[in-house]
């Protein structure tokens, strides 16, 4: 079975289109695999398959092998020099932190033109999913999360009843199907449309692991101030009411916008500080990190490293492996 390598599954849900659950995929991927877990990204968006993009490696394209399709790496296990909060930017020259291999699958690496529209009735695009669980050959995964697009239509369905199928088979490790992260924005019209996917994941018997409220403010690139410019709260009003966990509020930072429209590193205001950790300062000279160029070759997961994001998803990951591993006695 294609996916018997993978221990942990977990679904990136809303009803809302554009609440950024792409992002919040890409920051969880980055994040377990940071904290040293294999990870694997399933995009099945497929009519605006974004996935490819966020990572990078758009121009990228999948091989085939005897039986199927070999994920495209975005990285693989090794190690990278320690962060040290108390300098600028530096990284530590003698501690290193290894990181889990991360590779992804979208139908952006198939298709002949990156602009071709996808025009696609019902059962090709259940066909196409039902393909990706069956045809991708996954290297051995801590965890495999899987990018969705909104709503609850022909994608959902057909992911689910053929994720279900599959890990009620007897090779499948227990509970792998592990749930849904399900993302949201402040704003009431963006609520009231989550609320049906949350309400989709209770009759289809998918677990909530938790709810993210994403755009919770805006970070502002010059003083750093967060201003809520889309409300706050709403995320967890909603998760309260349904008596799943709230994961946290996410703030637009412009500085991961630029880490993945430019590869640019994060970079901010001298004093700078998240969740303790103080942040890459900027130049005041040259308005760039360090006085070096900002954009700069690299892994993205080692510039992310450096985003006032990163600490804020450190936490959230934290909360998830952990509910996770309670679930499955420690492991």
């Amino acid at each position: 079975m294609p996916l018997e390598n993978i221990k942990n599954i977990v679904l990136v849900l809303s009803g809302k289109g554009g609440v950024g659950k792409s992002s919040i995929t890409t920051q969880l991927a980055l994040t377990l695999s940071l904290q040293g877990h294999t990870v694997g990204v399933l995009d099945i968006d497929l009519t605006g398959p974004s996935i490819p993009r966020f990572f990078g490696i758009e121009e990228r394209k999948v091989r085939q092998a005897p039986g199927g399709w070999i994920p495209v790496p975005v990285h693989e296990t090794q190690t990278l020099p320690t962060s040290h909060p108390t300098n600028g930017n530096g990284h530590g020259q003698g501690a290193q932190k290894e990181i889990g291999a991360l590779s992804c699958m979208s139908l952006g690496f198939i298709l002949a033109n990156r602009s071709d529209a996808v025009i696609w009735r019902g059962p090709k695009k259940t066909a196409m999913v039902r393909q990706f669980l069956t045809d991708v050959l996954w290297p051995p995964l801590d965890f495999l999360l899987i990018d969705t697009p909104p709503g609850t239509s022909d994608e959902h369905i057909s992911l689910l009843e053929n994720l279900l199928k599959q890990t009620a088979e007897p090779t499948s490790p227990p509970n792998q199907l592990a749930g849904a992260v399900v993302v949201t924005t402040p704003q009431a019209i963006s609520i009231s449309d989550v609320k049906k996917e949350l309400n989709f994941c209770r009759k289809t018997g998918i677990r909530v692991l938790g709810v993210v409220e994403n755009m919770a403010g805006f970070v502002c690139p010059n003083c750093s101030e967060c201003t809520n410019v889309f409300s706050k709260g709403g995320g967890e009003i909603m998760a309260r009411d349904f008596g799943v966990p709230f994961l946290g509020s996410v703030p637009i930072d412009p500085a991961f916008v630029m880490l993945i429209e430019e590869g640019m590193r994060p970079v901010y205001p001298k004093g700078t500080t998240v969740d303790g950790k103080t942040m890459s300062v900027r130049d005041e000279g040259t308005g760039l990190a360090n006085g070096e160029g900002a954009k700069e070759e690299g892994l993205l997961v080692d510039k992310y490293r450096d985003c006032s994001l990163a600490p804020l998803f450190d936490g959230i990951v934290g909360r998830l492996v952990e509910d996770i591993k309670s679930r499955n006695g420690g492991r």
